[in-house]
């Protein structure tokens, strides 16, 4: 691709056993997932932790918003690792999946200093009219079920 280098990028397509993963979202960026308006899952960090390396083609993200019980699921299509992308590589994701990713701008300003990036792309999306018990006490952002 023209301007975007792949060295600290993997790309991940399949895994043999899909996977089920407990995600929590704000209100807003539930809502732009069941609508449509968000395409891309993004997941920033400085340390290394989940979704990065453990989320693949064809695994399950349920969605939770916080106080509140699981509300659906995405089935992710693709997944892009970035470890310790360089400058002009978080430019480029910006250019190429700000639209997708649908974050606010301020969102940007916030996150000085990124060492992992973990972009999901949405292949389907569910909404629960009954919802899964899963027992979650934790403030954990992502945790892997199974």
């Amino acid at each position: 691709m023209p301007g975007f280098n792949l060295t600290s990028a993997t790309l991940r397509f399949t895994m043999d056993f899909p996977m089920r993963h407990l995600a929590v979202f704000s209100p807003q960026y539930a809502k732009k997932i069941f609508t449509g308006e968000k395409k891309v899952e993004g997941r920033f960090s400085r340390i290394k932790i989940a979704p990065y390396g453990v989320v693949s083609a064809g695994d399950a993200v349920l969605i939770k918003i916080p106080g509140e019980k699981v509300v659906g699921q995405f089935i992710v299509d693709r997944v892009i690792y970035f470890d310790h992308p360089r400058q002009e590589e978080f430019s480029e994701i910006k250019k190429k999946y700000a639209n997708a990713l649908a974050l606010e701008k301020s969102f940007w300003l916030k996150r000085e200093k990124i060492n992992y990036v973990t972009l999901m792309f949405i292949r389907t999306v569910n909404k629960f009219i009954v919802p899964p018990k899963i027992v979650k006490h934790d403030l954990r952002p992502w945790v892997v079920l199974e």
